[in-house]
């Protein structure tokens, strides 16, 4: 399988391309990779479908909004050896869904997955690779970012330099300053303590 994109440099899968590919692989295994080599059990269920609309503020000032469509993907506790999740199947997931919800084709594209060795994240789409009868979905971590320094503006603060996304200047540390004699100060059998 080919390395997983940079997070910084890759486009996040929409939902409508998302479930494009899906419909061109309706009748093959759907797995998912969330780490390198490790897959969620094939038994898992698509639990819920969520649409999150996001209104943020950044550190620079500015007002920013964007839609994601999570899906919620879970392994019972109890694995099902015969039961595989065909590409098909979560698309009648998807249908039921859209019914009630109509999913934001623009939308960002979230898969949320946890288990007992794998702490519970929302991870992207990175690469999609269709072997034999099985169609993977290999995901990569979310990042943090500085959208105000993605701009070329700073945080919040009328010069760049003094962003807080700045390099920090070296500052001098303080000198310490005895104000007693050493007599006075604590000394072991010196009575202060």
């Amino acid at each position: 399988m080919a390395n997983q994109p940079n997070p910084v440099t890759r486009r996040p899968v929409t939902w409508g391309d998302f479930k494009s590919m899906l419909e061109q692989n309706a009748d093959l295994h759907l797995q998912f990779e969330y780490e390198a080599g490790k897959f969620v059990d094939s038994s898992y269920h698509i639990t819920e479908i969520k649409q999150a609309p996001i209104v943020s503020v950044d550190c620079g000032g500015q007002m920013n909004s964007w839609t994601e469509v999570i899906v919620q993907l879970w392994e019972p506790s109890v694995k099902e050896a015969d039961r595989s999740m065909k590409v098909g199947k979560a698309l009648k997931i998807v249908g039921i869904v859209e019914k009630s919800l109509p999913l934001d084709p623009n939308a960002i594209v979230k898969i949320e997955f946890g288990n007992s060795k794998f702490d519970t994240r929302q991870m992207y789409p990175g690469e999609f690779v269709t072997e034999g009868e099985t169609f993977t979905v290999n995901l990569v971590p979310d990042f943090t970012q500085c959208k105000a320094l993605s701009r070329n503006q700073s945080c919040g603060t009328s010069s760049a330099d003094a962003s807080c996304c700045a390099p920090a200047e070296k500052k001098e540390e303080p000198k310490l300053v005895v104000v007693a004699e050493e007599a006075s100060c604590c000394t072991p059998g010196g009575g202060c303590c």
